[in-house]
């Protein structure tokens, strides 16, 4: 079988089929012509065929001279971007970024619009466990609402990116509290909040007098309290730009505040840094 060819190989055979003669193919690939077409005979002699039909007129190539002149010139414009497509796989590497189910919806559209030129790699899943991925370094970061509330690992960082609260969600045509010690007396309250408050938030609307029921997540919440007809407790960002017409949110008898951090490894990838207050913007944060 005959061995590989050389890239000089491939160079001359493409500029003798392109020039249509050995000297004039030989000064494109600065070589002279006798080095140019011993080096031609060298390689028909491993190819086992004839690749140019030769004479005082000039060099034509053979259908097998015109099979290889087209696949090298195939091969050496891959390798003339193969630099190229390095430093751009480099550049264009995905930016794997993951938050929480209730915040994903809010969350991923903005990234995308305002990283128009960059990948992300969307993940979803528990705050505590985006925050080991981040550590891994599997992640490049994690928006979640529990960075002040654990222990970050070493190695990592967390860098706020705005304050949120909870707040009334009253679906059209719901009564809003009632007045006195027990506003919410006979009343069934849906609940959810993204932090670790949740079990301290329902005992306070527990001491209102509410039946409380809680909330696998945003979306959830907000369809219970909407076929029920019921009063909901949800965090702002998640409801505030999302309201069906006669919907409105009220303030807490209560202060609750959140607070959204995005955690990185140090010293964090500067593309997301750099929309960062953006970002607090766009998903309506203090």
């Amino acid at each position: 079988m005959a061995s590989r060819p050389d890239i000089d190989d491939l160079e001359l055979v493409v500029a003798v089929a392109r020039c249509g003669s050995i000297g004039a193919a030989a000064r494109s690939v600065r070589l002279s012509q006798p080095a140019a077409s011993a080096r031609l005979t060298r390689l028909e002699r491993r190819v086992g065929l004839r690749l140019f039909q030769r004479d005082t007129t000039g060099a034509r190539p053979t259908a097998a001279g015109a099979e290889l002149a087209r696949q090298a010139e195939h091969i050496l414009g891959h390798l003339d971007r193969v630099f190229a497509a390095a430093q751009s796989a480099d550049t264009a590497r995905p930016i794997v970024v993951g938050t929480f189910a209730s915040m994903a919806a809010a969350l991923f559209p903005v990234l995308d619009a305002l990283l128009p030129d960059a990948v992300v790699d969307q993940r979803v899943d528990h705050g505590d466990r985006l925050i080991e991925w981040v550590a891994e370094g599997t992640m490049d970061a994690a928006l979640v609402a529990i960075a002040e509330q654990v222990e970050l690992p070493r190695g990592t960082q967390s860098r706020s990116v705005g304050g949120d609260e909870l707040v009334w969600f009253r679906p059209a045509g719901v009564a809003g509290p009632g007045a006195g010690r027990t506003p919410l007396r006979d009343r069934e309250v849906v609940c959810y909040t993204y932090d670790m408050q949740g079990a301290p938030t329902r005992q306070r609307l527990t001491l209102l007098g509410a039946t409380v029921r809680r909330g696998a997540s945003v979306p959830t919440t907000v369809a219970m309290a909407r076929r029920r007809g019921h009063l909901a407790v949800l965090p702002r960002s998640a409801v505030a730009t999302d309201l069906r017409p006669g919907e409105v949110i009220d303030r807490l008898p209560f202060r609750t505040r959140l607070r959204l951090s995005l955690v990185t490894r140090r010293p964090g990838h500067p593309k997301l840094l750099a929309v960062l207050p953006r970002l607090r913007a766009e998903l309506g944060l203090t």
